[in-house]
């Protein structure tokens, strides 16, 4: 069922196909949501009991959501179209029910590294003072960490297909290998960039939001087919998550949800790490960037099938995928525009009517006017 084919059955009465949902998340800070929602107990309100699986990587993720051991995840924004387009694995049709929030990611590097780009003034400089091919970490091949990562190379005149080795580490793992002097630095989400920092082996010197401001980051995964035949249950599932969201935006919630997320069950570390770029400040030694965002009233949420769109375009400008015309047709699919205005609308939710523009680091601008026919070529830096 695509975007514009969602409603029926929309009536928030109707009954639900199904009212247990086992949900997948990751180790990490923007899993809060899931917690939330969870802990708090808010599908009970719509019908649903949810049962959360922590997974140890995202590759775990996509395998158990396309297995049907999970019915929804948490999950990388361009981890759910390369599924899509069947990159690394079996393709399979996929939906993004809504966003779970935006901008929470960073990029550290190691001592050694920041110090010389401190020294030094520009990344390939410091980058030489290595002797040899520097190793830089994400997390998915086509998720969000590997795309926040080449664009902030390529926007430091780094290519990074040619000029450095990428290695993906699930996020948990990622502090140790960089203590272990196994990588020169990474691009992951908190709070494990706030754990380098505090335990001294690595310094954050970008914030993701400092690459796209206010970027969409993790969302609400599925399989197509899942909404197609649990329409009713899928619009349960936004409403619930968007209730967490917005409890996440109250005076003081922020801070009850680090000490929640530190329990062993979630990211079983010092609440402290998690708490510290959990606010509605984000501070380091190098960059005062833009928090993570949860709700905002809801303009966090929407799944602007634009902001998909730009997925593809650089899938294919760092070589995944050949050149193709129908980026903005397989957002559209993908996307579940029409079942979230639902979800939202039951629950009070406004949808943001103006489509929003950015302008990228390096100066590109992307929106919904931007055409994403040969975007990717306007970049000197590409495959």
């Amino acid at each position: 069922m695509n975007s514009s084919t969602s409603s029926a059955g929309s009536s928030p009465a109707a009954p639900l196909e199904k009212t247990h949902l086992r949900l997948g998340f990751v180790a990490l800070s923007d899993a809060a949501p899931l917690v939330a929602a969870k802990l708090l107990e808010f599908g009970h309100a719509h019908g649903l009991t949810l049962e959360l699986s922590r997974q140890p990587s995202w590759a775990a993720v996509r395998d158990k959501l396309l297995s049907g051991d999970l019915d929804a995840a948490h999950a990388l924004y361009g981890l759910v179209y390369g599924v899509q387009l069947g990159l690394g694995g079996p393709q399979t049709d996929m939906a993004v029910l809504m966003v779970l929030n935006r901008n929470g990611q960073a990029i550290t590097l190691s001592n050694r590294l920041a110090d010389a780009l401190a020294e030094h003034g520009t990344l390939p400089k410091a980058l030489a003072t290595l002797g040899r091919k520097p190793v830089f970490a994400q997390t998915f091949p086509t998720g969000t960490h590997a795309m926040w990562l080449y664009y902030w190379l390529a926007s430091q005149g780094v290519d990074p297909l040619r000029d450095i080795e990428s290695v993906v580490i699930p996020p948990p793992q990622m502090v140790a290998a960089l203590a272990d002097d196994k990588l020169d630095g990474l691009c992951v989400g908190e709070p494990w960039n706030a754990m380098a920092e505090a335990q001294g082996v690595g310094k954050t010197v970008a914030l993701t939001s400092d690459v796209w401001p206010d970027h969409p980051e993790k969302v609400l995964a599925c399989r197509q087919d899942f909404v197609t035949a649990h329409p009713n249950t899928a619009r349960a599932l936004v409403q619930t998550m968007l209730e967490a969201c917005r409890w996440l935006d109250g005076a003081g919630h922020r801070e009850e949800i680090a000490r929640w997320l530190a329990r062993p069950d979630f990211i079983n570390i010092d609440e402290a790490f998690i708490a510290a770029r959990l606010g509605n400040r984000i501070e380091t030694d190098a960059t005062h960037g833009l928090p993570v965002r949860f709700f905002e009233n809801g303009t966090v949420n929407y799944p602007r099938a634009f902001e998909g769109a730009w997925f593809l375009t650089q899938f294919e400008r760092w070589g995944m995928i050949d050149p193709r015309g129908d980026y903005a047709q397989i957002a559209a699919r993908i996307n579940q525009t029409q079942l979230y205005r639902e979800a939202a609308a039951g629950v009070n939710v406004a949808v943001p009517e103006a489509e929003v523009e950015q302008v990228l680091i390096d100066g590109e601008l992307w929106g919904s006017g931007t055409p994403s026919a040969g975007y990717a070529q306007r970049f000197r830096i590409r495959r």
